[in-house]
């Protein structure tokens, strides 16, 4: 089976360099886990200058960015259409907030095609021509979207099968809903310990140490369900409208 395919277009392609030198996407790249391709859209641009943006229609601050390079970009890539398997995102202050869940569900995918903003954000003929579907990593503005292209990408890699290494797992991590016997199924993750048992007068809790796994089960899944309730009521909340045990 291929692996994934993720295409990213971006006017700055060098800021991914030592985010695909570091160990988890290295490793999914040289496994043929994925497969990145980044496409910086100033080359399709139609002027000898590499122009990408203009002064935006109205009046304003700032520069926007035109619609031409984008669609031959995108068109160039053969994504300018949707098709099966594909999940085309353009990452935006505006879209959908990305979870837990919704990595899940590009994690399926066998290709994605990220598109990365900047400056004052897009000529709304990119939205309304290409049709590709808006997510947010937050209710903030940063300076474009290539750092939530990376938020995704290691969001996603690190769920393919084979990306992590042999003694990690996602089933016990906060808001993941898998059915495995560890799965949270969406709650925060329990407090982790390691040597040594004490430390500056703060020790371990003795069921850590009890060798008792059903105690410790217990405990973890109280404590998951107490952290929740401190921390992120509305998770809680959410899991008994779906009909969750909690």
């Amino acid at each position: 089976m291929a692996g994934l395919r993720i295409d990213v277009l971006t006017l700055f392609p060098e800021i991914f360099h030592g985010f695909l030198g570091a160990s988890l996407l290295r490793r999914a790249v040289s496994r043929g886990i994925v497969t990145l391709n980044f496409c910086d859209w100033r080359a399709y641009a139609a002027d000898p200058h590499g122009s990408v943006d203009d002064l935006p229609y109205g009046g304003g601050p700032g520069m926007v960015l035109s619609p031409g390079p984008i669609f031959a970009a995108v068109e160039a890539l053969g994504a300018a259409e949707p098709s099966e398997g594909t999940r085309r995102v353009l990452l935006s202050p505006q879209g959908k907030l990305l979870t837990q869940d919704l990595l899940e569900r590009l994690a399926r995918a066998d290709r994605l095609v990220l598109l990365c903003g900047r400056y004052e954000g897009f000529d709304e003929r990119i939205r309304l021509g290409l049709g590709f579907e808006e997510i947010s990593i937050g209710d903030y503005v940063l300076a474009g979207g290539e750092i939530p292209a990376m938020v995704i990408i290691e969001g996603v890699v690190r769920l393919l099968p084979g990306a992590l290494g042999a003694s990690e797992s996602v089933e016990e991590e906060s808001f993941h809903r898998g059915s495995g016997p560890s799965a949270l199924g969406g709650l925060l993750e329990y407090p982790q310990y390691t040597r040594p048992a004490v430390f500056r007068g703060m020790a371990v809790p003795e069921v850590l140490l009890s060798g008792d796994h059903a105690k410790i089960a217990r405990w973890r899944r109280e404590e998951a369900v107490r952290r929740t309730r401190e921390r992120r009521p509305d998770i809680l909340e959410r899991l008994k409208r779906e009909g969750g045990d909690t």
